[in-house]
């Protein structure tokens, strides 16, 4: 989960672990995936993309290999292992909802979710409008929602491990719901060379529903396309511009 949500940084304590606890994700894969749908969809002749809520920069990893990519994301801690990592690439530090980068893009992604930080359907709203603004004409928007309302499950305990020889983390969390907005407390237990430390982190996500995400498409000059699979089984959004 990428951070994009107003306020201060989310990822604090757990942005040096975020790729080790998302592990299991094959970013190649979906690289390969998303690629695939963007050449279905796109009609203009560049090749630029922008990856909205790119956190540590998993994905431009991969889809560089196509694109001259750039990432935009809220989260300071987040982006600081995304420069690490990838030294020649540009990363933004920006709101989704309100942000300004004085030109466009080919290809916007935003994906794992990270929507889903933007809280609101006001915000959603104001998202749309920020990410049409930023594509160019023939361009193509690829969105990856988290969970509908109708299929989040409340009360769920959920767990994640990661066994490392010199790493071992447990995260785990109960979720719980507040009108339309999913929370996630995350309790994390850390042992590393240096000791055991635990922390948690708070995590609040809008559940969006399709009409609301239709909306939010038809506020903007975006064409709307639903893709019921889309890269991980979540389904996904897909935006052009006449």
């Amino acid at each position: 989960m990428i951070v994009m949500l107003e306020g201060s940084d989310m990822f604090i304590k757990s942005a040096a672990l975020y790729d080790a606890i998302y592990s299991w994700k094959n970013y190649a894969d979906e690289a390969e995936k998303i690629h695939a749908l963007i050449q279905k969809h796109k009609r203009s002749s560049g090749n630029t993309l922008l990856d909205v809520g790119c956190g540590t920069g998993a994905h431009i990893a991969h889809l560089q290999n196509f694109y001259v990519a750039e990432g935009l994301d809220l989260d300071e801690q987040l982006l600081e292992v995304a420069r690490q990592r990838h030294p020649d690439t540009a990363f933004h530090h920006g709101d989704v909802a309100d942000f300004n980068l004085s030109h466009t893009y080919d290809v916007i992604v935003s994906l794992f979710s990270a929507i889903g930080y933007v809280k609101t359907v006001a915000r959603l709203n104001q998202t749309m409008q920020a990410l049409a603004q930023h594509l160019t004409r023939g361009g193509v928007i690829l969105i990856e929602p988290w969970f509908t309302p109708d299929v989040f499950k409340v009360g769920t305990p959920h767990a994640t491990f990661v066994n490392e020889p010199d790493l071992k983390i447990a995260r785990m969390n109960v979720s719980h719901v507040e009108g339309n907005v999913s929370i996630l407390d995350f309790h994390y237990l850390l042992a590393t060379k240096q000791g055991i430390e635990y922390f948690t982190e708070h995590h609040e996500l809008g559940m969006f529903t399709r009409e609301e995400f239709a909306f939010a498409f038809q506020q903007t000059d975006l064409k709307m396309i639903y893709d019921e699979q889309g890269v991980d089984g979540r389904g996904l959004y897909i935006g052009t511009k006449p």
